[in-house]
């Protein structure tokens, strides 16, 4: 009975060892190589797998997720003859399990390997300055390259980013050298540009000014003009309307009467005038002949009244039409 159990009790721990090293759970998104006494049997996807004991072996463990690979910095000499340190990352994915095992040994370091020489002979054929303004073009060859020779392997180069590209100190001094003078260069032009145009704005506005201040002027003197001219015809009228007023009143019944009474009334007031600020006494040559003076003034007011009456007299003639002579 004791030898039954132990029997027993062998063929359990049996059984449980040969289910723990045949059964096999492949996690998602990878698939394992399986080798049946050294020679390629299958290809085992996500899920649970039993295998043959003592003749199934899992060989190689592939992931079909998208790999990282950091490509470690190299030196790169361009067509200008500049060494220039350049580093990137790789992205790559299984498609084919089978290829990547028995296709090549290390997939990922023969990857590793060829983004390096093929960065090197990228960056060969262009100068210094067009690394660093045709990245995407670099980066488009290298996964070019690489993908070509990667079929052979079940892998798939998805895309390759230059990190970083790193010149000789000296060269970054010319550039930065270079890169200040530009920006000199260009602060100057503004500069300038700036100064011009404020010339020209302040030109504009001085000649702006000018003309409205002559505008201004021409106005001024010509409303002043108008004024003037206005003042002189109003003066000018009503002194032809007081003219003319004083000889209506000369022709009137007593109008030479108090002519001569005006002009002896002014003849005395002007004489107190000169009297009063004047230390001078100014005295006529005959005190008692007023009457002389103002006869003379009156002889001169007839004379100019006799003169506008023959005046009249010529135009009514030469208006008065001539009758034909009879035959």
């Amino acid at each position: 009975m004791g030898e039954g159990l132990f029997v027993v009790g062998v063929l359990a721990v049996v059984v449980i060892v040969l289910l723990v090293k045949t059964a096999v759970i492949v996690p998602q998104r990878s698939e394992y190589v399986i080798e049946r006494l050294g020679k390629y049997s299958q290809t085992l996807s996500a899920g649970f797998h039993i295998l043959v004991p003592f003749l199934d072996k899992v060989s190689y463990r592939r992931t079909l997720k998208e790999e990282v690979m950091d490509i470690p910095s190299q030196d790169c000499i361009t067509t200008d003859n500049v060494s220039v340190s350049v580093d990137g990352v790789l992205y790559v994915q299984v498609v084919d399990s089978k290829l990547s095992a028995y296709g090549i040994d290390n997939y990922k370091l023969a990857a590793s390997q060829l983004a390096q020489t093929s960065l090197r002979s990228v960056i060969g054929k262009i100068e210094l300055d067009k690394t660093f303004e045709e990245r995407e073009s670099l980066n488009r060859n290298v996964v070019k390259a690489i993908d070509e020779a990667a079929q052979n392997w079940g892998v798939k180069v998805l895309r390759y980013e230059i990190k970083d590209i790193t010149p000789p100190k000296s060269v970054m001094d010319a550039m930065e050298k270079q890169m200040r003078a530009e920006r000199e260069k260009r602060a100057s032009i503004a500069t300038s540009e700036g100064d011009r145009q404020a010339r020209i704005n302040r030109a504009e506005g001085l000649k702006n000014e000018a003309i409205q201040v002559s505008e201004g002027e021409k106005m001024k003197r010509i409303n002043e003009a108008e004024g003037q001219a206005k003042e002189i015809e109003l003066v000018a009228g009503a002194t032809a309307d007081g003219i003319q007023k004083i000889a209506e009143s000369l022709k009137a019944e007593g109008g030479t009467t108090a002519a001569n009474l005006r002009v002896a009334e002014k003849y005395i007031a002007e004489f107190g005038n000169l009297a009063k600020t004047n230390n001078t006494m100014i005295i006529p040559s005959n005190m008692a002949d007023v009457s002389s003076i103002i006869a003379t003034a009156m002889s001169v007011l007839d004379n100019t009244k006799n003169e506008e009456e023959e005046t009249i007299v010529e135009k009514k003639s030469v208006r008065k039409p001539t009758r034909p002579p009879k035959l």
